[in-house]
């Protein structure tokens, strides 16, 4: 019987990538690293699906602790990126009132 492929195993991405060996580190190391414009230029919200794709992808192979762990930066990595979406609006500057001058020229 054929072996089944998983679909997450033919993805292949050059955008960015997290520094190597990075997985093993500390939730705390992990969310700093992935949140940083220089692994997620778009924001801490890329970070984050890196990262949920590195669990998805690890999936029952990963020992309980590691998964504990990454779970953990996941969360950090999620506050972090609500912190950043409720930054008050700044109010619109209302623009000086200017002349009609289609009415002026009839």
């Amino acid at each position: 019987m054929a072996r089944k492929t998983r679909w997450v195993q033919n993805v292949k991405s050059v955008s960015t990538f997290p520094p190597k060996g990075l997985f093993t580190k500390s939730a705390e190391a992990i969310a700093r690293s992935l949140a940083s414009p220089r692994v997620s230029p778009k924001g801490p919200a890329s970070g984050l699906r890196m990262l949920q794709y590195f669990i998805n992808r690890a999936g029952k192979g990963m020992s309980t602790t590691r998964r504990r762990e990454l779970e953990k930066a996941k969360h950090l990595m999620q506050e972090k990126a609500a912190r950043g979406r409720a930054k008050p609006k700044q109010p619109r500057r209302k623009r000086a009132a200017t002349r009609d001058h289609r009415a002026r020229s009839r």
